[in-house]
């Protein structure tokens, strides 16, 4: 189990930073237990330790799964810390941007606006450029 622990610590900290990475292990290692503190522990064994570096998809494919997820269940604070993990994965401000239109026909539109609104957030406090020409339907495309 230490080992998973580890590997799980390794790629929270790759995925969120060195920061990040200290913070979740002082957390698990704090002689003050608070409430609810054992869910470090669970994140680092089982997310990230056990199914982000599983094999079958890239972790640029996991974040796209990841941030579909967060979308439907409106969980913008979660999606926000999650925008940044999908750049570090690779993923552009264009593909970002679909998978908000992918997500429409099935989380719906105040879902979406409310995922939009914490994107943009999370775009700008990074200083990804938000403004530009807007992606049009590719050719061929029914309108």
């Amino acid at each position: 189990m230490r080992e998973v622990r580890e590997r799980g610590i390794d790629v929270f900290g790759e995925l969120l930073g060195d920061d990040n990475r200290t913070g979740l292990r002082n957390e698990m290692q704090s002689e003050s237990r608070q409430f609810g503190s054992q869910t470090a522990e669970f994140a680092a064994d089982f997310a990230f330790g056990t199914i982000w570096p599983r094999a079958g998809l890239e972790r640029k494919q996991r974040s796209l799964v990841v941030l579909g997820i967060l979308i439907a269940q409106r969980q913008t604070e979660e999606l926000k810390i999650h925008v940044g993990v999908a750049l570090s994965n690779g993923l552009t401000k264009v593909e970002l941007e679909e998978v908000l239109y992918q997500s429409l026909p099935y989380a719906g539109f105040p879902a979406v606006n409310s995922a939009k609104v914490a994107m943009l957030e999370a775009l700008r406090n990074l200083g990804v450029e938000t403004a530009g020409t807007p992606v049009t339907l590719a050719a061929g495309a029914s309108e």
